[in-house]
């Protein structure tokens, strides 16, 4: 369980979100509640075990699903190939409250992770290779998502607050007359897929992923006037990481980019974490980030909607 401010619902609530789930053997636990949607790496369960500290490359951020409410199944077909399966409420449950969400379980989320050559890919199968093992260790996985998505507005105002599904240029889909005077698309279903590759070695990790998304069957007032009927994006996140001196000080470098129908958004990244005490419950990091035209971003986020430019930002974590 953990608790939540503003984000899970009403802006005057701390909210209580958790999940329950039983295992029955090394191929199934079965779980119901608030939890991840497997659509990419960095939602199979990874964090915090991160280059970055809580936040995501831009197209990371861009493409992925989000926390929901809803049952999933998870385990081993063979030591070495591990599944993921959730059947949730929508993309994204964050700021939408009860009154918003409707009845249904309309989201599906699959995820296949192969480690070709090893029995372990590190806590959580996080980024980084702290532990630094001595054979080499490789993962290939890939995933699925598709969600039937409504603008959720509140009523009789035009705040949707639900912003998981935005053009590249960070323009949320159901802002009304986006696409005109009086069109506004009300309902759209999202496919997402991706794929994600990974080498470990002796302290040194190259890790990248492949997104691609489609979002079709658009509904609402004005669309059937629109010149396209669907809206497709692809992107990439590449990261890179050594452990200068071992189990100490690792550096990282990373870089993504949001090939849109909007633009072609793109960051890059360059940080150092240490880990004082050399064990994975406390560190402190450090990092410069650039932006160009992020299409995505937030309060809790070193980047905003729109934005281009420098950053610099430290983050101290304590894991327990």
């Amino acid at each position: 369980m953990w608790t939540s401010g503003t984000s899970q619902g009403q802006t005057s609530q701390v909210v209580v979100g958790g999940n329950l789930g039983f295992t029955f053997s090394q191929h199934v636990t079965l779980s119901g509640g608030i939890g991840a949607l497997p659509g990419v790496r960095s939602t199979e369960g990874s964090f915090p075990f991160w280059l970055s500290m809580d936040n995501r490359t831009i197209a990371d951020e861009f493409f992925r699903p989000s926390y929901t409410m809803g049952v999933w199944a998870n385990g081993e077909v063979t030591p070495r190939l591990q599944y993921q399966a959730m059947l949730g409420n929508n993309l994204s449950q964050f700021g939408v409250d009860a009154g918003q969400i409707d009845n249904g379980l309309n989201t599906i989320a699959l995820s296949l992770q192969w480690y070709p050559n090893s029995d372990e890919f590190g806590a959580r199968a996080g980024f980084g290779d702290f532990e630094e093992r001595d054979k080499l260790a490789t993962r290939l996985a890939a995933h699925y998502t598709q969600s039937d998505e409504t603008a959720q507005g509140q009523p009789n105002t035009d705040a949707f607050e639900n912003v998981q599904i935005r053009l590249s240029d960070g323009n949320v889909i159901f802002e009304p007359s986006l696409f005109g005077a009086g069109i506004q698309i009300r309902d759209a279903t999202y496919h997402m897929t991706t794929l994600d590759g990974a080498l470990k070695y002796r302290g040194l990790t190259l890790e990248g992923e492949y997104y691609w998304r489609l979002i079709d069957q658009l509904d609402g007032p004005g669309v059937s006037t629109l010149a396209f009927s669907s809206l497709q994006d692809d992107g990439f996140q590449l990261q890179a990481s050594a452990m200068a001196i071992p189990r100490t000080l690792q550096v990282y470098v990373g870089t993504s980019r949001v090939f849109g129908e909007y633009g072609e958004p793109f960051d890059a990244r360059l940080g150092l974490t240490w880990f004082p005490f050399q064990d994975r419950v406390v560190w402190w990091n450090f990092e410069y980030l650039y932006t160009k035209r992020s299409p995505v971003g937030g309060a809790s986020l070193p980047y905003i909607v729109g934005g281009t430019g420098d950053t610099f930002y430290t983050s101290f974590v304590l894991n327990f």
